[in-house]
């Protein structure tokens, strides 16, 4: 029998989602988004970090994932005490990947904006997010790991909008942030992408859409007229750290029911 060729040979796509054997650690996971994307990662066979500054919510979700059959450990750290997330991370060693995903926003008018507001924001939205990500492609590195990096950026990383003038120029900044970094981390083996959702669904911005005009307002931005949900955000995730997404770096991939395609 001929030996098969790239052509002849089957497609098999479904075991290039399996994180089985990986080490992935996710930031601010003890809810929303970040909890989200650790139980979708612990399912697809990762041995999942969570990290958060708060540790009851962490140790609730790594009961979750332990009783689902995966397997997590807690870290309980601020990730804007810079020195003290970088040590954290060297201490777990070479990890598989890393999920970017803490984060914060307080929406006002731009002239309304203080430098404690500004600087607050910035450190978690981009500072946190570089120097995290430093030390986790430092460790990638130095065990010749060809790693993932997904930071958790926004819709408003690609637009503007009212009342957010802190928050999108944070998440542009990481937009830049994960490009420039792709390049450099790219002969490594290392890719870095970014997952942009728009207004996902969860107790924290529930109560934003008991406002009709709020709620009217932002369906009529999004093309498939609907919030998104949280498994949708864990799903790409899922597909930049794991083999599916080989050759994908420096990208965004969008997750905001086509508010950015007009």
């Amino acid at each position: 029998m001929p030996e098969a060729t790239r052509d002849d040979r089957p497609i098999r796509v479904a075991e290039r989602f399996r994180l089985d054997g990986k080490r992935v650690l996710i930031t601010g996971a003890g809810r929303g988004l970040g909890a989200a994307c650790a139980e979708a990662l612990a399912e697809a066979g990762a041995h999942v970090v969570l990290m958060s500054r708060s540790a009851e919510p962490l140790d609730a979700m790594a009961a979750k994932i332990a009783t689902a059959g995966g397997s997590a450990e807690t870290v309980v750290q601020d990730v804007t005490d810079i020195e003290a997330t970088m040590a954290s991370i060297d201490t777990l060693g070479p990890l598989d990947g890393l999920v970017n995903n803490a984060g914060s926003n307080q929406p006002e008018p731009f002239i309304e904006v203080a430098v404690d507001t500004y600087d607050r924001l910035f450190g978690v939205n981009v500072r946190a997010c570089f120097f995290a990500a430093q030390a986790a492609a430092k460790g990638m590195i130095a065990g010749g790991v060809k790693g993932s990096i997904v930071n958790m950026s926004s819709q408003m990383g690609h637009v503007g909008a009212p009342n957010r003038t802190v928050y999108c120029a944070s998440k542009h900044a990481m937009e830049g942030l994960t490009k420039a970094m792709a390049w450099d981390l790219g002969s490594s083996g290392i890719r870095v992408n970014t997952v942009c959702p728009t207004f996902v669904e969860t107790p924290l911005t529930r109560p934003f859409f008991e406002d009709p005009a709020f709620k009217a307002d932002t369906l009529s931005r999004i093309a498939l007229g609907g919030l998104g949900q949280l498994e949708d955000v864990a799903a790409a995730v899922l597909y930049l750290i794991a083999p599916a997404s080989g050759t994908t770096t420096g990208s965004a991939v969008m997750v905001d029911g086509g508010w950015t395609a007009r």
